[in-house]
């Protein structure tokens, strides 16, 4: 039996190991195309990183579960290619995507569209999807109103605008006279006024503001109730970033689309116990997704 099992151990790591990876520029965006070996035209999965100075395997300077990187992993061990990339600021900012005071929310858009274009022309693949986790679900949504795809799906992503989204989560955080100088300030920038000085705890420089109100103001709903792909919206109970509270208005949004509700998966898509369990599993690679 040892040896069976032994022998197996070996097959499953050798057809890992031929999966082939491979680094391609397309404009400036560094990605990295992820093919299940011995498969001809797979479907092709793009995934989408969430918020901040995220690469492509789901980490940013601080916190690294490497999210993308390990549902690569699964994807590609069932036969779905992937390919994921390097958020614009990831690493540093390139002087490829100009002044950094000069970026729009739109921008992040048009490089997930010009990577689903890059996969359409390149003629190797089937299906092409695009997943998108936090505010790469909004992103995702944004891309599939602007390019042709064939699915659709949204990991823990906010049914909220942004701006909104973050005076919910601090209202959890501050006392109220710390919160009510904030979410004055959120409004402001949201209805695009320049608020100078910023409020304590709220430090974006006044030169930065355009750039952060296009991403406040973007609505997911109204977009999403405009996309015409088969969708599918996966959230989970120990999410304390995203609660029911987005899970139930966005599948709404999509009366066809399927969706999953799990209850023990965090933000980061793996399970948590308790409070202290979620913050450890942001720094935990190697813990497996749901």
């Amino acid at each position: 039996m040892r040896t069976i099992v032994a022998a197996l151990l070996i097959a499953l790591s050798l057809g890992q190991a031929a999966a082939e990876e491979s680094k391609i520029r397309v404009g400036a965006i560094d990605a990295y195309l992820t093919v299940p070996p011995n498969i001809d035209k797979p479907p092709v999965a793009l995934l989408i990183a969430g918020s901040g100075s995220t690469d492509h395997d789901g980490n940013g300077p601080k916190l690294k579960p490497a999210t993308l990187k390990k549902l690569s992993d699964e994807l590609v061990a069932r036969n779905i290619a992937t390919l994921r990339y390097d958020k614009r600021g990831a690493g540093g900012w390139k002087k490829e995507f100009g002044n950094p005071a000069d970026f729009r929310f739109k921008d992040f858009v048009d490089d997930a569209a010009s990577l689903v274009d890059y996969l359409r022309g390149s003629g190797k693949f089937s299906k092409l999807a695009v997943v998108g986790h936090s505010e790469g679900g909004l992103v995702a949504i944004l891309t599939a109103r602007r390019v042709p795809l064939d699915r659709l799906v949204l990991l823990a992503t906010s049914a909220r605008k942004q701006g909104d989204l973050l005076k919910a989560q601090l209202e959890k955080q501050l006392p109220p006279e710390k919160l009510e100088p904030i979410e004055k300030a959120i409004d402001a920038i949201m209805a695009g006024q320049i608020v100078d000085p910023p409020p304590a705890g709220l430090e974006i420089a006044p030169v930065m503001q355009p750039s952060i109100a296009s991403a406040f103001n973007e609505d997911p709903i109204d977009t999403l109730q405009k996309v015409d792909i088969p969708t599918l919206v996966i959230a989970g109970g120990g999410d304390v970033h995203r609660a029911g509270l987005d899970f139930l208005p966005l599948t709404a949004a999509d009366f066809d689309a399927k969706s999953l509700w799990l209850p023990d998966m965090n933000h980061v898509l793996v399970d948590v116990t308790d409070e202290a369990d979620d913050v450890a599993s942001y720094n935990q690679a190697d813990r497996p997704l749901d």
